[in-house]
């Protein structure tokens, strides 16, 4: 077992000094969502995990586009102060943006789930990157989560995976928080079963070891199996943590999956878990079947009702891209979750391309939900279609034309019905990039207010970009920002540009 099930508290700075308030943000930092150089003007994160650095193949590299046209930054190993690149590290696989330190700046957090470790291949690792006035990894250094390496303890093996998904954001008391998702984990016997490492505050910061035999702060309410890869995915928002495990099993049907939620309320370091969501739970559409793969992705937004005074409650969305129709194989589907602060759950939508009055048609192979994000522009009132959406990957979607696997994007309403306003993009539709095959547009998608992100980090290289939509595009509609290799300041590389995108 390379993760202790104990937890670790380490203090950053001498003392027991207290999380610092938002209020005290560093000098010239603005506070704004993704300012990593603190000007008050959003800025881009552009991850191509396979990216040639410094000689070395598919070492990764992740570029930052600093808003207000002030030019590019490559952060690699090398630039983030965080060791060299090697062969095949994958560094920007996932990709998080939070306040770590609270000083108004943000920061950045990149998964290395491919980095070796020790002599031990594909062992993995996470790096947060600090933001300043002097821009991304200027300013103190950054810090690395390494199995066996303070502040984690335990020891990297083989094939963990560390780095594989992160998640991070701020909970509703205020705490900079960061999950890393560690689904290959072997637990004593159990190959693969899978983990999450939970960092929490600021100043002074709390580690927590989450798998599905944890008990520090209440049972989870599963079991560690092989193969569940509990952390493949990971979704939060203030109020709730939500963790994927794809390959669990329900009775005979393997890779059924299901969907494990947690409080940010802590013990020892550790969320409190507060239930297991399956299709085989009571009053949830569908049957868990084998191959499923329910909670291959998630995406959580704030959520809050007609008449409620605060936001406590979450939406979570769960993508199932192995789900069967009776006449289709594998084409998906997604369901939406309204989570209680107590840890009550309901579902609210059963979503795919066969659900009435959504556009499109359900069709073998299109794996519906293969990649989900989602957005909430307005948390501090009412839910509404207009200020809550999804968007869905549908990666292996032929083009009307018959392109194969050319990919499709939609985006559907979080709240009502969902056809009312869902709308279509692809490459040839919406995107200004040629359908051409193997494409699989919707395997890289990006959420923020400012809009969604839509990588093509696949099929010719001459399509590789990264495109801009507002929320609110009609169907078919055009970016209003498009991303390329040896453009705008960004180096024309051979490798997967756009695998990630923030």
């Amino acid at each position: 077992m390379a993760l202790s099930a104990t937890t670790l508290a380490l203090a950053l700075t001498a003392g027991s000094t207290p999380l610092a308030s938002p209020a005290a943000a560093a000098e010239g930092c603005s506070g704004v969502e993704s300012d990593f150089n603190g000007d008050g003007v959003r800025d881009t994160v552009i991850a191509d995990a396979e990216a040639t650095v410094n000689g070395v193949s598919k070492a990764g590299v992740v570029y930052i586009v600093y808003g207000g046209g002030k030019g590019t930054f490559e952060l690699t190993q090398e630039s983030a102060k965080a060791g060299a690149s090697e062969a095949g590290d994958g560094f920007g696989y996932s990709l998080a943006v939070y306040d770590a330190d609270l000083d108004g700046c943000s920061d950045l957090a990149v998964g290395v789930p491919y980095e070796d470790v020790g002599g031990r291949p594909d062992a993995g690792r996470a790096v947060v990157a600090y933001g300043s006035p002097a821009g991304l990894a200027a300013g103190k250094a950054s810090i690395q989560y390494l199995q066996g390496t303070a502040p984690l303890s335990g020891a990297a093996e083989a094939e963990d995976w560390t780095g594989y998904s992160v998640a991070a954001g701020k909970s509703s008391t205020g705490v900079p928080f960061l999950a890393i998702g560690t689904p290959g984990e072997d637990l004593g016997s159990t190959p693969d079963a899978g983990g999450v490492i939970y960092v929490s505050g600021a100043s002074t910061v709390s580690i927590g070891i989450i798998n599905q035999d944890t008990a520090t702060a209440g049972a989870v309410p599963d079991t560690v199996e092989p193969y569940d890869r509990f952390g493949a995915s990971i979704a939060a928002t203030p109020t709730h943590l939500a963790v994927g495990s794809p390959g669990e099993s329900q009775g005979a049907d393997v890779d059924a999956g299901s969907v494990t939620t947690f409080s940010h309320t802590l013990v020892s370091g550790v969320p409190t878990p507060l239930n297991v969501i399956t299709q085989d739970a009571p009053n949830v559409f569908g049957t868990s079947e084998t191959g499923d793969g329910f909670g291959t992705s998630i995406a959580a937004v704030p959520y809050r009702a007609e008449g409620a005074t605060s936001t406590t409650e979450s939406l979570l969305v769960i993508g199932i891209p192995g789900e069967e129709r009776s006449t289709t194989q594998d084409s998906g589907g997604v369901q939406v979750f309204r989570l209680a602060a107590g840890g009550g759950f309901q579902e609210t939508q059963y979503i795919d391309q066969a659900s009435s009055g959504v556009s499109g048609t359900a069709t073998s192979g299109d794996h519906f939900g293969q990649r989900v994000v989602a957005v909430n522009t307005e948390p501090d009132k009412v839910s509404t279609p207009q200020n809550t959406r999804v968007a869905v990957g549908i990666p292996g979607k032929e083009s009307p034309s018959g392109v194969t696997d050319r990919g499709q994007v939609q985006i559907l309403p979080l709240v009502g019905p969902p056809g009312d306003s869902d709308v279509l993009l692809g490459p040839g539709y919406g995107m200004p990039t040629p359908a051409a095959p193997r494409q699989y547009a919707g395997m890289s998608l990006g959420s923020s207010p400012a809009g969604l992100f839509v990588g093509l980090p696949y099929g010719p290289l001459e399509g590789r970009a990264v495109h801009l939509f507002p929320w609110n595009v009609g169907m078919g509609g055009a970016p209003t920002q498009t991303f390329k290799p040896g453009e705008g300041g960004i180096p024309h590389r051979t490798g997967t540009f756009g695998t990630a995108v923030r």
